[in-house]
């Protein structure tokens, strides 16, 4: 039984070992998946959300103004 967790130990990777990228939309860390691993280096954004957040994300750095501001 002990011969069959150490097994399981040195097929199992831990998450601390998997590639990591920082999302350009929320700034924060997200690891390799399984589901990426054909084009992980072509992912860019953590989730669904941020990337369907990342044209407003561009429009809010190239103003400078902020759309308070406009209305006055």
């Amino acid at each position: 039984m002990f011969s069959f967790y150490v097994f399981l130990l040195n097929i199992m990777r831990k998450k601390t070992a998997l590639p990591q990228k920082i999302c350009p939309v929320c700034h924060r860390p997200f690891s390799w998946r399984k589901k990426w691993e054909r084009h992980w280096e072509s992912v860019r954004y953590c989730s669904q959300k941020c990337r369907s957040s990342k044209n407003r994300l561009r429009v809010s750095e190239d103003s400078p103004v902020s759309s308070n501001a406009e209305k006055h």
